[in-house]
């Protein structure tokens, strides 16, 4: 009962965070909509990368999809985090969450190494790149949260790329965690036409758009950077 109960929780989650995820990448940001459909996001993403975590972990053993389930929810959490708090404030969160992302990182570039050294080069299923890339990318994120933490947090600029880019990162994630790791429920045709990567594509220019708005900020006179700041966060939501 608990795994059927697991896996509804799971493609609810990943079906409402895609839908939450597009309507907060169009809304305009920091208002009311957008706040809404993030919250939506968070809590969808958070509950979809745990369920799933607990499936790979417990029933339909995976290691792969453990750290994948581990590092959206590391990623969803921090974004969330970094975009509710106030600004230049850190705290028992942002350590708890550095111990996570380190351990995946390290588990990740340990397991790499077991399966450069094996036989097949293979370590549950996956050759040696995938761990280092995926373990690289994790101790990045690590690195920046102790270069945080030491700073005492993070606010201007710097704070809103921080809770652009991990959630981006993580829909991204979601949406490849839907296509293509799930092409074979499409037709041929539509899996030639590659026509199901486009949503990929418009999130990563998205993505793209709103980091380059963000450092021209930071290149900006004060005056100006408060402006730029209330149209992209919408102002006294995210100045708290």
């Amino acid at each position: 009962m608990i795994y059927p109960t697991l896996l509804f929780v799971h493609i609810f989650g990943a079906v409402l965070s895609l839908l939450a995820g597009a309507l907060a990448m169009v809304f305009r940001k920091g208002a009311g909509l957008h706040a809404a459909a993030g919250t939506v996001f968070s809590i969808s993403m958070l509950t979809m990368s745990a369920a799933g975590a607990t499936i790979a972990a417990s029933f339909k053993p995976n290691f792969g999809n453990v750290m994948g389930g581990a590092l959206t929810f590391y990623l969803v959490g921090t974004a969330w985090m970094t975009a509710r708090r106030r600004e230049r404030k850190t705290g028992t969160f942002d350590i708890c969450a550095l111990l996570l992302i380190f351990a995946i990182g390290a588990t990740q570039m340990t397991i790499g190494i077991m399966a450069k050294m094996s036989p097949r080069g293979l370590m549950f299923g996956y050759p040696a790149p995938m761990y280092f890339i995926f373990g690289t990318i994790a101790l990045l994120f690590a690195a920046s949260d102790v270069r945080m933490i030491l700073r005492g947090g993070v606010s201007g600029a710097p704070r809103i790329a921080r809770h652009l880019f991990r959630m981006c990162l993580a829909l991204l994630m979601a949406a490849l965690s839907f296509y293509p790791s799930r092409a074979h429920l499409f037709s041929k045709a539509i899996n030639d036409s590659n026509i199901l990567y486009l949503p990929h594509l418009l999130l990563v220019g998205a993505m793209l758009y709103w980091m380059y708005r963000v450092r021209a900020r930071k290149r900006l006179p004060r005056s100006v950077a408060l402006e730029t700041s209330t149209g992209l966060m919408g102002g006294a939501a995210y100045e708290r």
